[in-house]
């Protein structure tokens, strides 16, 4: 597998993206989170936590300010400052771009529609194409994508069992007055809390999510989409040195159709000034899950989005995959699987959550696939050749991080 360099992935950019480039003074980044159920509020807090624990690390003066809502988004400031500098640092303004209400609508539902919603959402991703994509270019992701569906099918399968008992061994049937409210009450109070360890039904809203976004078959998706549109319109308003586009899991695909669906209506949505002069712009996916839905059939628009953003000749495209993370298509070629082999690829960066941690935390988490892939956005407790906090409110160029050792810092 061929990768890009930071150097040579956008011509125009070569100078802004060079390991050389001037550190960074102003920033703006624009982050859309994976799919938690996480408001801006609690993406704030757990934003200054982490920022905590990495300053901690990179013995750095960080301050992250208070929240603030515009109509279309919601963004805080952070200040950055080496303890020897004598300059005023850096300073980020930090837009979140979350789902959480789509969330809370699919997590919302009752109980039997949330099952049957997810049946049939996975039905259509494996009648679509996904499930045979993900097995072929990622197959621990498609063990991802099956896993829920089968320990959902096997603890309906054991309900039924128990239901049928008397049935299954000859017995009187009005023994099934007790045998159903038997298999009904294991399966609420023994079965659903299991499951809820693996955050099983959870993950069924992710897939119908994802179905979504491939599809977009749903107005209020749509609509959100088209109101992250407007909130991103109003953050490029802001003059930086850097404009960074950082995303998450799932909130890769999101921010895909975002800036991909952005450049379609104005080309030079990332240029400024009279003389619309370049801007330095980042787009970093991390643990990034476009392949989740635009391996789908239908997801022609979510593909003409990934094409659209690697051929920007304005936006240097950096995604950073960790093998221990399951659940996105590690070392996969994201844009030339999108149907785009003849654009310029992203650059790939690799990372280990183990050199990130202390080796007692590390233990304690590297079993739980959700916490090792939430990894990416929380704070390091060891210097490493990434770290979020380093990343969205440091001096050093987001392009840096494609080649990036603690050393050099």
């Amino acid at each position: 597998m061929t990768t890009q360099s930071p150097l040579t992935a956008q011509t125009p950019h070569d100078a802004d993206n060079s390991p050389t480039a001037d550190r960074v003074r102003k920033r703006v980044v624009l982050h859309f989170p994976g799919f938690e159920p996480l408001d801006a509020g609690m993406h704030h807090a757990r934003y200054a936590r982490a920022a905590a624990q990495s300053a901690k690390t990179w013995n750095l003066d960080l301050q992250t300010g208070e929240l603030q809502r515009t109509a279309k988004t919601a963004y805080f400031d952070i200040t950055c400052r080496a303890p020897d500098a004598d300059d005023g640092g850096t300073q980020s303004r930090f837009y979140i771009f979350d789902h959480c209400a789509l969330v809370d609508s699919l997590n919302g539902k009752p109980l039997l529609r949330r099952i049957l919603n997810g049946y049939g959402s996975a039905l259509r991703i494996v009648t679509q194409g996904g499930m045979a994509g993900y097995l072929r270019h990622a197959w621990r992701f498609g063990l991802f994508f099956l896993f829920p569906f089968l320990l959902v099918a096997v603890a309906l399968g054991l309900t039924a069992v128990i239901a049928a008992l008397p049935a299954l061994l000859g017995l009187n049937m009005l023994h099934l007055l007790w045998s159903i409210p038997l298999g009904l009450a294991l399966f609420r109070y023994a079965f659903l809390p299991f499951m809820a360890r693996f955050h099983t039904l959870h993950l069924f809203a992710d897939w119908e999510m994802a179905d979504a976004m491939g599809n977009l078959d749903r107005p209020d998706v749509n609509a959100w989409l088209a109101s992250c549109m407007e909130g991103v319109r109003e953050a490029l308003t802001e003059d930086a040195d850097e404009y960074l586009i950082t995303s998450h899991s799932m909130g890769s695909a999101v921010a895909t159709h975002v800036i991909g669906m952005l450049l379609a209506e104005s080309p030079d949505a990332f240029r400024r000034g009279p003389a619309r002069s370049e801007r330095r712009v980042s787009f970093v996916t991390l643990g990034g899950a476009i392949l989740q839905c635009s391996l789908l059939r239908p997801a022609t628009t979510l593909r003409e989005c990934v094409g659209r953003i690697a051929r920007s000749p304005q936006i240097f495209w950096l995604e950073v995959q960790c093998l221990t993370d399951s659940i996105h298509f590690y070392k996969s070629r994201v844009v030339a699987l999108a149907g785009h082999e003849d654009a310029p690829q992203a650059t790939l960066a690799f990372i280990r959550v183990k050199r990130m941690m202390a080796p007692e935390r590390y233990n304690r988490i590297k079993r739980d696939f959700l916490r090792v892939h939430r990894q990416y956005v929380l704070g390091s407790e060891a210097k490493s050749n990434f770290d979020f906090t380093l990343m969205t409110a440091g001096p050093l160029p987001a392009a840096r991080f494609a080649s990036f050792t603690p050393e050099s810092f």
